[in-house]
């Protein structure tokens, strides 16, 4: 495996100096994996969680009734923004549930699952579990992680001297038209997940399928009846593109901007993970409204953490990477941001070299 050069230069000389190959390289996780569960951050919280889906629930059900009660007028428009927000904790949980974070038992994970992600916000639950395992398998692997495959956006000079298509025609602007895409992201979830019901990997695709219908007539069939048309096409607009801005915004400054590999896989699972992942500082409120995402690091390592363990994790880890010699990098929220956008401007230079060619 290599770390791509569209790494920053500091990060590249740090990540090949880590990924080098160490006599005992293959017992670190494992060492740190014994101080985590004696800290007892590997137990499960199910109080927690049933405060946290008791809340996210009573949102949910309250901004349905707030939308229900206010009726015809352009207020609705506040409610659309709330509900946004409301659907990306509903994102999030589901989140957390195909992580097994919730529940012990996979067929209670999955229920609930298919209910947060398909009823609830109207995107496929086999269909994200699919992408986002083989993401968490190879984090920012330019052939393995499909998070990070050429499509409308490149990642790496190297997809971008290969890109075609919409790829190609933004490319070159790709970091003024990063947040603008991002708005669209809601829409594209429910694309791909009515997509996916022809897969052959998704399993119990009929229910998958009824859940998401039964979605998608509930919003169309509650805005439709509640509002006039134009009314009901803004506040369609308005909740599912903050809803993608929302969701976007969570998951951007976690990988985004960090060094990309290619080529066979030869690092250690543990530098894999910490090499690829950046972690966000900020306090309860930055740990609520991304969902805990933003220690991506000790998610990484520990998919099955409960999130409320990850800000105590991460002083246990962030100690370790010190202690063998593992870059760890944490920034704050808006300078993550920085980092993902100047990552995408870079990377898009070969593009926009061949336009003045």
């Amino acid at each position: 495996m290599t770390i791509s050069s569209d790494a920053s230069p500091a990060d590249a000389r740090a990540a090949v100096g880590a990924g080098a190959p160490r006599a005992d390289a293959g017992s670190d996780f494992a060492r740190l994996s014994r101080r985590i569960a004696e800290a007892g951050l590997l137990e499960r919280r199910p109080g927690y969680y049933a405060v946290r889906l008791t809340l996210v629930v009573g949102a949910f059900a309250g901004g349905w009734a707030a939308f229900l009660a206010l009726g015809d007028t352009w207020w609705q428009l506040g409610v659309a923004a709330f509900l946004a927000l409301v659907f990306g904790q509903v994102a999030l949980v589901a989140h957390d549930l195909a992580h097994r974070q919730v529940f012990r038992r996979r067929r209670h994970s999955e229920f609930a699952g298919r209910l947060f992600g398909n009823l609830g916000v109207g995107m496929s639950y086999g269909w994200w579990m699919n992408k986002h395992t083989r993401h968490h398998a190879h984090p920012n692997h330019e052939e393995l992680d499909p998070d990070v495959a050429p499509d409308i956006l490149v990642w790496s000079a190297r997809q971008a001297r290969a890109s075609r298509g919409l790829a190609r025609l933004l490319g070159g602007h790709q970091a003024v038209l990063f947040f603008p895409l991002l708005a669209l992201e809601g829409f594209n979830l429910h694309v791909a997940s009515v997509r996916a019901l022809r897969s052959p990997y998704l399993k119990n695709r009929l229910l998958e399928g009824v859940l998401l219908l039964a979605h998608m007539a509930a919003v169309l069939c509650a805005l439709f009846l509640v509002l006039p048309p134009g009314k009901a096409v803004a506040f369609l607009a308005v909740n599912q593109c903050l809803f993608g801005l929302y969701l976007g915004c969570t998951f951007a400054p976690n990988h985004k901007g960090m060094p990309t590999l290619t080529g066979e896989q030869r690092l250690d699972f543990l530098r894999r993970q910490v090499l690829t992942s950046r972690n966000v500082r900020g306090g309860l409120l930055t740990d609520v409204l991304l969902g805990g995402l933003n220690h991506q690091i000790e998610h990484h390592l520990f998919p099955a953490m409960p999130a409320v363990h990850l800000r105590r994790a991460r002083v246990i880890v962030r100690r370790y990477c010190a202690e063998i010699g593992v870059p760890y990098h944490e920034t704050g929220l808006v300078r993550s941001y920085r980092e993902a956008l100047t990552h995408l401007h870079r990377v898009g230079e070969p593009i926009r070299r061949r336009r003045r060619a």
